[in-house]
């Protein structure tokens, strides 16, 4: 068997079954690793994870068989080898680290013994223990060398069993949670080692894990199983920013992040056990977003530019440019510009999609399609596959300043975590920064010190716009900020925001419901219906002359309050009867 030039392993339609029943445990599973690639695979327990990493060594459990399929390493098929040729690849070709070091290293040989075994026949084995020891961070030293498995550390002996699978040097390197009984820093260190490993020996490695941050540090590629099929299969930056599958994207929101106090979510339901999988999609009955086809017929591969798909919804959401909430879509080819140093507004009623536009744009939701280009150039769909340039160069405003702030933070808290996080200064740096974003918000550094729930509303939405202003963006998302705030708290952060864009040549999409506020804040504005652009263009041309019925309505509906009559004017100054108005500031930029 023959692979294109460069795949180091080739797994193709890999199928395992109970051995008495003929179910399958594992179906329909192909890809491919090349040289210094590493693949993860993730997945809930008994998604068939571990199945796939034995077959790839032409093992399985007790009570399995492998029943169909290769599993190519340069181009032999592991699963046609006789028992003698497999033994030898095992020892040679292929490499393979447990989730316990216990099950890798014998307890009653010392750990000389088992490296030099595990170079034996080589011309030059013992010679490169030294060095495959000094790979993964341990000295050829005595204490190490002569003691038992028992004597060494969780670490230690997770590294022992890198060093054993990685001394023959061979083709592909199999690792089954490896890290999963290893302490955070200890965790770090045995990645960092993996990845390095894989890269200067050139192996293609399968890294099986059900934590998605360990396979986002270490893999290329990842693999998403469910019910013992593949599911979604793609370069790691685009299945974990922008998933497909609405089980990734169940998988990622229940993935616990140790920089946020948002609450995990978990997937609903339980997953189908072997034998008991229903007809047609096994991930129906817990899928928020399936339909009755999902119901009848497995669903067939779908496949865009290196990213597969296992899903009927896939087609579609790949077919427009649109975004949805389960199975309501809430945009529908919506398009907009906004130049530098402009203002765009957003406006629409409740439900129309304006903050759903606002969140797709910066990123903040992931079952969208479409394109969003900033400076010329398109951005990922999800924050996490932004770059930090682009992830500091646009910031959003929420509408409730008390829900977007850490209540249980300080000010200076606050704001020291974005700038910190994008700039990587530390101690005086810092204060001076955020010292100037209050400054610029016109608030008192002395209210570093103090929690949100110390300061007033208007306040607190000034701490959020000091927060978006600290790292210095060149693009400001403010999603309906002045919606809770009194009139005279509303003038004066929209009177800031004009400011701040004047003097920092901001970019400004603001999303509001008040009309009132547009000639203030605003060049252009999109109007929304039901997730529809029905108007748009200059500011002053669509609140003077609207074309449209629902524009019409809108502005209609919006409150107004009559200018103020001054009393007459004291005997001998002005003029009888004069009278003063409000002068409401027109802006253009």
């Amino acid at each position: 068997m023959t692979e294109p030039a460069g795949i180091r392993l080739s797994v193709r339609d890999l199928r395992v079954e109970l051995a008495d029943g003929g179910a399958d445990v594992v179906a329909e599973v192909s890809f491919d690793v090349r040289a210094g690639q590493t693949l993860g695979i993730v997945g809930e327990s008994g998604s068939g994870k571990t199945t796939v990493a034995h077959a790839l060594l032409g093992h399985c459990r007790r009570g399995l068989k492998l029943a169909s399929g290769s599993v190519a390493v340069n181009g032999t098929d592991l699963l046609a080898a006789s028992p003698e040729e497999l033994r030898r690849h095992r020892s040679r070709t292929v490499g393979f680290v447990p989730q316990d070091p216990g099950k890798a290293l014998n307890p009653v040989m010392r750990i000389r013994r088992q490296l030099n075994e595990s170079v034996a026949g080589l011309a030059d084995g013992r010679d490169r223990i030294p060095a495959i020891l000094a790979d993964v961070g341990l000295e050829a030293r005595p204490e190490i060398l002569n003691a038992y498995p028992h004597q060494l550390s969780g670490g230690q002996q997770q590294r022992i069993s890198l060093a054993l699978a990685f001394a023959p040097q061979p083709e592909l390197i199999v690792l089954d949670e490896p890290t999963t009984g290893l302490d955070v820093t200890t965790q770090r260190r045995v990645l960092d080692t993996i990845k390095r490993l894989s890269d200067s020996y050139g192996v293609a490695s399968v890294y099986v894990s059900h934590d998605l941050a360990v396979v986002a540090e270490v893999a290329d590629r990842v693999a998403v199983m469910y019910a013992g099929r593949m599911v979604e299969l793609g370069a790691t930056r685009d299945v974990l920013a922008a998933p497909f599958h609405p089980y990734t994207r169940g998988l990622l929101l229940a993935a616990p992040r140790p920089d946020e106090a948002s609450a995990i979510e978990g997937i609903p339901g339980y997953p189908a056990r072997v034998g008991h999988r229903p007809a047609g999609c096994s991930f129906r009955p817990r899928c928020p977003v399936a339909v009755e086809r999902c119901r009848q017929t497995p669903p067939p591969e779908f496949v865009r530019p290196d990213h597969l798909v296992r899903c009927f919804r896939a087609t579609e959401e790949l077919a427009r440019v649109s975004a949805r909430y389960g199975q309501h879509q809430v945009l529908h080819d919506v398009s907009f510009e906004v130049k530098e140093g402009e203002c765009l507004a957003v406006v629409g009623e409740s439900g129309s999609g304006k903050t759903t536009l606002a969140r797709c744009v910066s990123g903040l939701v992931t079952d969208w399609n479409g394109s969003v280009r900033f400076n010329g150039e398109e951005l990922a769909r999800h924050v996490r596959g932004r770059d930090r340039s682009v992830l500091q160069a646009i910031q959003y405003i929420y509408q409730n300043p008390y829900a977007s702030l850490n209540p249980r933070k300080t000010v200076h808290q606050i704001l020291a975590a974005p700038v910190e996080h994008f700039s990587g200064r530390r101690g005086t740096d810092v204060t001076t920064v955020i010292g100037q974003a209050l400054e610029s918000v016109a608030l008192s550094p002395q209210l570093l010190s103090r929690f949100p729930a110390e300061l007033s509303g208007g306040e607190r939405q000034r701490v959020a716009i000091a927060r978006a202003l600290a790292v210095e963006p060149s693009v400001l998302i403010c999603d309906e900020i002045t919606s809770a705030l009194d009139v005279s708290v509303q003038a004066a952060i929209v009177h800031l925001i004009h400011d701040l864009q004047l003097l920092k040549n901001l970019t400004l999409v603001f999303i509001t419901h008040n009309l009132a506020l547009l000639p203030s804040v605003a060049n252009s504005v999109v109007v929304l219906q039901n997730g529809r652009v029905v108007e748009s263009g200059d500011v002053h041309s669509i609140l003077s002359a609207p074309a449209m019925p629902y524009t019409r309505s809108l502005i209609a509906n919006a409150p107004r309050l009559d200018p103020p009559t001054a009393p007459p004017a004291p005997s001998g100054h002005g003029k009888p009867g004069q009278s003063w108005t409000t002068d409401l500031r027109e802006t253009t930029t």
